[in-house]
């Protein structure tokens, strides 16, 4: 059995978060981001497992907390700027309706 390194760990946690990021960059279309439930509830699923490694990993040792945090601080931050750019495109595209 192969021994999990930190790097390795560390590894494995950013690639989870990467799919996560890619996830929410590949949904082209904002009505469904700022209107489908089922779009935040995978969202949060997907965050809520993340989060749940990471927390993992740290108790085991493998990686630091600071390392976990900013992993998911990252990915979260990604998030609010998707849903920042999704509000204001809406507000421009409600203002031109008007």
């Amino acid at each position: 059995m192969e021994t999990v390194t930190p790097e390795m760990a560390n590894s494995l946690l950013l690639n989870e978060a990467n799919r996560i990021r890619l996830l929410i960059k590949n949904q082209k279309n904002s009505q469904c981001i700022s209107q489908c439930k089922a779009f935040e509830e995978v969202v949060d699923t997907q965050m809520y497992g993340l989060s749940r490694q990471v927390a993992f990993a740290i108790q085991l040792g493998i990686i630091q907390p600071e390392v976990g945090h900013q992993i998911l601080s990252s990915l979260e931050r990604d998030l609010n700027h998707l849903y920042t750019e999704v509000y204001e495109d809406q507000k421009i595209t409600e203002g031109k309706e008007v």
